[in-house]
């Protein structure tokens, strides 16, 4: 029997991970975690029905919750780089940030503080002890897997998580917590980026990065619209363009923040918005030895994306260059490639740029 501390989001997928927890007799702790205070209003957050949630479920499995406010750490740690790379034209991904240094930092640290052994979450991935190292696996549910989001984890911090969901699908963790009368078995799920809830993400954006309108132009320079801010779009965006007239929809192909300027181009298979590689920073590897020359592996460039067959070569400079055996589209710098070998997550890193190089064969 383990000491394990649970953090207990007020959702389906934490009740009942929490439910399977206690079950096999562990000593159960439930967390609720507040992360954001900026503009905590019922328009915008739903924490408080979260938390009334989350003591509700903790009461009917008979278990302690406490609370714990990390929006301090969160503001410093998440938001104010999230912000940042968005002025810098960059589409960051906040949820891959918050779990390496919220959910699996700030939570497991103050947890063993506690006297836990483990945390858990209700993550969809799996974690897998072999030979004295951990492997951090994808959830055996294709369409809810989320080891994209947890490739920075390293060895330390799966020794000391667990992901008690992991090898259920989700229409079985709807029936289980039905079984067990849990008052979230039907709740919708959360989706989005948590800190911006339902309102428009442009408005959001322009809370903290002034409008700033410019023009949008085609590829040869010719005005086609107008923008409301460079910085507030991303590679492959469709939506929000407001450009007119006859043909195949218009994408975001290329920005230049400096002038303010986004080009855009007709028809979602042009060839401006696919590329054949790209280079990738910040990298981690789960294993925590990286590779020390070329390997052939899967990747995703983003989150559902089937995995793609890819050649990654390290850099000196501690980046990679990833090369894809076919073309992918809408590559953002900003955003995460995850490395796969199999089922298992290997890796990941921040996408640099794109580039157009020979495909491998």
């Amino acid at each position: 029997m383990s000491n394990i501390m649970l953090g207990l989001s007020g959702g389906v997928d934490s009740s009942v991970a929490a439910s399977r927890l206690v079950e096999d007799g562990h000593q159960v702790t439930g967390l609720f975690m507040k992360n954001w205070e900026e503009d905590d209003t019922a328009d915008y957050c739903s924490a408080a029905e979260d938390l009334e949630d989350a003591e509700k479920v903790c009461k009917l499995l008979d278990i302690k919750l406490k609370t714990v406010n990390f929006s301090r750490e969160y503001w410093e740690r998440v938001f104010t780089g999230f912000v940042d790379e968005y002025r810098k034209g960059r589409t960051p991904n906040p949820d891959i940030v918050c779990n390496r240094e919220i959910k699996f930092k700030e939570f497991l640290d103050w947890a063993v503080s506690l006297g836990a052994d483990c945390i858990a979450t209700g993550h969809y991935a799996r974690i897998q002890k072999t030979q004295g190292s951990y492997k951090l696996l994808k959830g055996l549910d294709d369409n809810k897997d989320q080891s994209y989001f947890l490739y920075t984890l390293g060895q330390e911090t799966l020794s000391k998580s667990c992901f008690p969901v992991g090898d259920m699908t989700k229409q079985a963790v709807r029936e289980r917590a039905r079984d067990l009368s849990l008052p979230v078995h039907d709740k919708k799920d959360s989706t989005g980026i948590c800190f911006i809830g339902e309102r428009r993400f442009m408005d959001f954006l322009k809370s903290y990065l002034p409008s700033r309108p410019g023009k949008i132009l085609t590829l040869d320079g010719q005005t086609v619209g107008q923008h409301q801010g460079a910085c507030y779009y991303t590679i492959g965006q469709r939506q929000g363009l407001g450009i007119g007239g006859d043909g195949e929809p218009w994408y975001v192909a290329r920005k230049d923040v400096e002038k303010n300027l986004i080009y855009a181009v007709q028809g979602k298979q042009h060839p401006a918005l696919l590329s054949n590689s790209l280079t990738a920073e910040d990298l981690h590897w789960t294993s925590g030895e990286p590779p020390m020359a070329p390997i052939h592996c899967m990747a995703k460039i983003r989150y559902r994306q089937p995995d793609q067959r890819c050649r990654i070569s390290p850099s000196a400079r501690k980046g990679a260059a990833v090369t894809f055996e076919k073309l992918q589209w809408g590559v953002a710098a900003g955003q995460s490639i995850v490395f796969y070998d199999n089922e298992t997550c290997i890796g990941g890193g921040v996408i640099h740029r794109a580039c157009h190089q020979d495909r491998i064969e």
